[in-house]
């Protein structure tokens, strides 16, 4: 066939409108600083073309909705104690999000038990991040019973949202490993510090379409991810950190 053989009046000379930014929702309950974290990836395009186009916070004097405030984003107060139940509570929610028309919803520490209702309505783009290396520890105080326990790996997880706690598909961890004079509050800044690492990876990852939500459960680039998704390792963890390696775990890699 020659470029003579066919033409088309609908489609000569006619130049496609460039896709807008992907849009960004964000839950907060309190500090924010993964909500930070992805700003500043926003503001260095690191956040695979999307934009957070408003914070919202069941807690009307939570610090993240400050954070908002000063970069430009829309922060909504919509205080959860307000409501009589979960389902009046999330059913107002889902009206506010849906007014800003979101690709993705990011949880970033939204002390919230979401109703099934609600998390059917975004199933499969929205996503979460646990201070824990799921499955293990899901729920609360996740410091403090990885120390009761003993064990000597924790991280975090960025997980899709099902209706299970903490229990939807995994998509990336980074692994900590714990040493011998670790604390609660020791363990909070480094699991934090990997927090800040990963999620806006994560989001930038499912804008750029190459994270998805299946039945099956997460996929990167149309394949199937193990139940731990992909991990970094504490050495791998360190090094994008800058952080210093302890001597133990040097001696560990040289044997």
């Amino acid at each position: 066939m020659t470029n003579t053989d066919y033409q088309s009046d609908t489609i000569k000379d006619v130049t496609p409108d460039p896709l807008g930014a992907r849009r960004i929702v964000v839950l907060v309950s309190g500090n924010g600083s993964n909500l930070q974290a992805l700003i500043d990836a926003q503001s260095h395009d690191r956040l695979g073309g999307g934009e957070i186009v408003a914070v919202i916070s069941n807690v009307a004097d939570a610090y993240g909705l400050k954070r908002a405030h000063e970069a430009g984003i829309e922060a909504v107060a919509l205080p959860h104690r307000e409501y009589d139940s979960r389902e009046a509570y999330d059913g107002a929610l889902i009206k506010v999000i849906e007014r800003h028309e979101p690709d993705l919803i990011v949880l970033a520490g939204f002390m919230r038990i979401l109703t099934p209702r609600f998390v059917q309505r975004f199933l499969g783009r929205m996503l979460n991040i646990h201070p824990s290396l799921l499955p293990e520890y899901q729920g609360l105080n996740t410091h403090a019973r990885a120390l009761a326990a003993g064990v000597t790996s924790h991280g975090c997880s960025v997980h899709f949202v099902t209706e299970e706690l903490d229990g939807g598909p995994v998509v990336l961890q980074a692994e900590l490993q714990i040493s011998p004079d670790d604390t609660v509050e020791t363990l909070q800044e480094k699991v934090r510090s990997r927090e800040h690492l990963l999620y806006p990876i994560a989001v930038q990852w499912f804008l750029e379409g190459r994270l998805q939500f299946s039945a099956e459960g997460a996929k990167m680039d149309g394949h199937l991810l193990p139940e731990h998704g992909m991990r970094l390792s504490h050495a791998d963890a360190a090094e994008e950190l800058d952080e210093e390696l302890d001597a133990e775990l040097d001696d560990e890699h040289q044997d």
